[in-house]
């Protein structure tokens, strides 16, 4: 037996690969399918079976082209309606992979066709569930996500995942080990741990939602507390799981396109494409092209482009690190951005050659922000979350979240002058360029954020352990 996680960091997911003699399963694969058919071929194993928990919503799934590339099947639960060929187990519906075998378990609450897959050792004894959303390590799915496709509140929903939990998951054997679809950073959750395994009998002990003496009403309460509203593009997600999609390669072939200057800016005006530039927040901030929108590469790329961007369809042409232009159109197809139009061979450079103008985001040092508070009046704004911001923040700050940015942008004045920071500086330059993009010009940068605020002598509220779940 071989069973490998594929974990990607920057959407906090976990993938699956498990293979038996010759034949292999994928559960949840992300958008890009080489790499498992790679993994499959090197050694020698056929992919037989594609195992979807559930339908996602932070990430559109390779399900699809995998099955049309491999001829596998694609394995959903019970009540998953899709657009496209798939077969839809029923509880406790058990699947032959060599000398393993795949026993569905039926979990619904985070979504009502969510469902966990029981992975059989060749003595048919339990060894490992690959629990999707139904269960984190830390945590448990978040049930509000459903409402509008189901009818019912959340805190149905919420009940209906105690019953899973309960009734299939806590029977079973305690050194059965736990592989979860998301660890810490996802928005499926709101308590996740940094670990992406872990045994069952460990998370009974220490898991909240797993306590043997909670009772259901308690389990409503404590998992409702605190939910965030979900990230605007979930739905757009679920809905292309469902549907279908576009061909990843067809997408990286036309996202892979070089332009030079003067198509790059031809095609930004003409498409009304998004100019978006994944190099460093510092070299953003020092130069980029005039109206472009910052999201780094190598921050937490995915989930931000699907909280800044509200249409998925929206011509999207980009800047990027040289070598990175595969990676940034992948990435962006991860959470369903198809319509990438290409990149600007040269970067920044190249458009300064051909005589076009750069702009810059007025930055300053968190010192260079102790000195200016110091001196008189100067206006804060902290774009953390509202957590971070209620645990420690500047004394007189003001908290927009990036996260609600097209909602509460209209609440910033374009004429006052601003000092924006977030926790390192990454989510700053995001705000800031996007505001810049919208004619707001008063806003400044403060590099190194909060994190480098707190070696400075800037007056701050007394420190509160924060509340991860909220």
């Amino acid at each position: 037996m071989k069973l490998e996680q594929i974990y990607t960091g920057c959407l906090a997911q976990g993938a699956y690969y498990i293979e038996s003699d010759g034949e292999a399963a994928i559960i949840d694969p992300l958008r890009e399918t080489q790499p498992y058919m790679e993994k499959a071929a090197d050694r020698g194993a056929q992919i037989k079976y594609i195992f979807e928990t559930h339908f996602h919503a932070d990430f559109v799934s390779g399900h699809v082209d995998l099955a049309q590339k491999t001829g596998a099947k694609i394995v959903y639960g019970p009540n998953a309606t899709t657009e496209y060929d798939k077969h839809e187990a029923t509880d406790g519906e058990e699947f032959e992979l060599g000398k393993l075998t795949i026993k569905v378990l039926h979990t619904p609450g985070h979504t009502m066709e969510s469902s966990c897959y029981l992975l059989l050792d060749e003595n048919k004894e339990p060894h490992a569930l690959f629990s999707g959303d139904t269960l984190f390590i830390g945590d448990v799915g978040r049930p509000d996500l459903a409402q509008g496709a189901t009818g019912m509140t959340t805190e149905d929903l919420a009940g209906t995942l105690f019953d899973s939990l309960r009734n299939k998951i806590m029977p079973l054997p305690d050194n059965v080990l736990v592989y979860p679809a998301h660890g810490a950073g996802s928005a499926c959750g709101k308590n996740m741990s940094s670990q992406t395994w872990d045994t069952l009998g460990n998370q009974k002990a220490t898991n909240y939602a797993l306590r043997a003496d909670m009772t259901r009403d308690e389990f409503i309460a404590e998992v409702t507390d605190g939910i965030l509203p979900p990230p605007g593009y979930f739905a757009a997600n679920v809905k292309m799981n469902k549907a279908g999609y576009q061909s990843i390669d067809k997408v990286l072939e036309r996202g892979k396109v070089a332009l030079d200057a003067d198509t790059f800016e031809a095609i930004a005006n003409h498409e009304g494409a998004l100019v978006l530039d994944t190099r460093s927040e510092h070299e953003f901030v020092e130069a980029h092209v005039p109206n472009s929108v910052f999201i780094g590469i190598d921050g937490n790329f995915a989930p931000w482009v699907g909280a800044m961007i509200p249409d998925l369809s929206q011509p999207i042409v980009f800047l990027a690190e040289e070598g990175r232009e595969e990676e940034v159109v992948t990435r962006l197809s991860r959470v369903g951005y198809d319509n990438t139009l290409g990149y600007l061979k040269g970067g920044v450079q190249a458009w300064k050659d051909a005589g076009k103008d750069t702009e810059v985001i007025p930055t300053v040092s968190a010192q260079d922000l102790a000195d200016k508070i110091n001196a008189g009046e100067t206006h804060v704004l902290d774009v953390r979350k509202k957590s971070e911001f209620e645990a420690e923040h500047i004394d007189g700050a003001r908290n927009l979240p990036l996260d609600y940015i097209n909602d509460n942008f209209k609440e910033v004045d374009p004429e006052q002058e601003l000092y924006v920071h977030c926790a390192g500086g990454y989510r700053s330059v995001i705000y800031a360029s996007i505001l810049k993009a919208r004619g707001y010009h008063k806003l400044i940068n403060v590099a190194g954020g909060f994190k480098a605020i707190a070696e400075t002598d800037i007056s701050t509220s007394e420190f509160v352990c924060p509340n991860s779940g909220k």
